[in-house]
């Protein structure tokens, strides 16, 4: 028999859960029930299309020609025809060379800033880009310059303070906590100037910008651009699970060969795949979703700082609402729970501006009534001000 350690050596986490409670910051798995009677405004499914029963069905029937699960990495066993079919419409819809998909939007993020820096190389980040560029930023290498939210004349002239280095700027496309555009043109501008590539992560403005839900780069004119790469996740318009990269197909090719989180990741299962396929083409059916989702969200900016709430004014389908501190704002979101409708819940130290708030998610497929419903639970649980 092993002898047991004298101690236990994770004692530490009870201390850090300790400090977590005092903080107010403890964090909650809320497992949902099958079709639970709540009103969804704090998923990403800004389509609505994750119930739709074309998309389940296709993933039950990707499930049962290619089995549950992709039983390896894509360079094994786990790439199926229909990866291949997804891939190829995907970069066609968007208006780029190839694409490459992967079991994860936070995987496309990691091996496209792993893949396309390296040591001594410098990535200039925004202040407010999501964990997963974050975490690819440090597994890249590269030095790092975070420059302020947004400000395109920051980076210019953080690129000016290097020159002739290899630089790759990245930004999300659409904040996920405000709902903001990041100003694609200055940023592509700045970096034709300094020989600088451009990352953008579009995982919130896929399928609600640009014609048709094309994306903001093709909202901004800068699909298939030379030094542009994309990435997108699978799992908020197209509702189904994975993420992608898409760009020149030198690019992708380089991603196939160096990118640690595609060579030795198993690959996305096959009913994942199979319903965004099902999704991207449902969307060139009915491009009028993607319109929908951004009146759905501008008609709840609208009412609700009509009625005095404070909310930053969407420039896609995310409506963010500021609470007074941050125990108003769990407060708040439990209340409207409580009342059947879900929203989001953003406080420090998720938030790098210290503003906690309420998140709602306008979605294409939401009626008027359902609107009016949410924004009376809404109002009725403010807290006070």
């Amino acid at each position: 028999m092993p002898q047991a350690l004298p101690q236990d050596p994770f004692e530490w986490t009870a201390d850090a859960a300790r400090l977590r409670a005092e903080a107010g910051l403890v964090r909650t798995v809320r497992p949902r029930p099958s079709g639970a009677a709540v009103l969804d405004l704090a998923s990403n499914d800004y389509l609505g299309l994750t119930r739709r029963p074309e998309i389940t069905e296709a993933a039950a029937e990707a499930a049962r020609r290619w089995g549950a699960g992709a039983t390896g990495s894509r360079l094994v066993t786990g790439s199926t025809e229909l990866h291949a079919e997804l891939e190829r419409e995907l970069a066609e819809f968007c208006g780029f060379e190839a694409a490459l998909v992967f079991s994860s939007g936070y995987a496309a993020n990691l091996a496209a800033l792993t893949a396309l820096s390296a040591h001594g190389s410098l990535t200039v980040s925004d202040a407010g880009n999501h964990a997963s560029i974050v975490d690819g930023c440090r597994l890249s290498r590269a030095e790092t310059a975070v420059v302020p939210h947004a400000d395109p004349e920051a980076v210019r002239k953080t690129l000016e303070a290097h020159p002739g280095r290899r630089a790759l700027v990245v930004t999300d496309s659409v904040f996920s906590v405000d709902g903001d555009a990041a100003p694609l043109t200055g940023l592509a501008e700045a970096c034709r100037t300094h020989g600088a590539a451009l990352m953008v992560d579009d995982a919130h403005g896929f399928g609600v910008l640009g014609d048709g839900g094309r994306g903001a780069l093709h909202a901004a004119r800068l699909e298939g651009a030379t030094g542009v790469v994309a990435t997108l996740t699978l799992s908020k318009s197209l509702g189904s699970q994975g993420g992608a990269v898409l760009g020149p197909a030198r690019v992708i090719d380089h991603l196939v060969n160096a990118a640690r989180t595609f060579i030795f990741d198993t690959g996305l299962a096959p009913a994942a795949v199979g319903a965004a396929l099902a999704s991207l083409r449902l969307l060139r059916r009915e491009p009028a979703l993607a319109e929908r989702a951004r009146t759905v969200a501008t008609t709840l900016y609208e009412r609700l700082t009509g009625a005095g709430l404070t909310a930053a004014r969407p420039d896609a389908a995310v409506v963010s609402v500021q609470a007074p501190s941050p125990e108003s704002a769990v407060r708040w979101a439990a209340d409207c729970r409580a009342a059947g409708l879900a929203v989001g819940c953003f406080r420090p130290p998720s938030v790098p501006d210290g503003i906690s708030r309420i998140r709602l998610t306008a979605r294409a497929d939401l009626t008027e009534q359902q609107i009016q419903a949410a924004l009376g639970t809404i109002l009725r649980t403010a807290p006070p001000r």
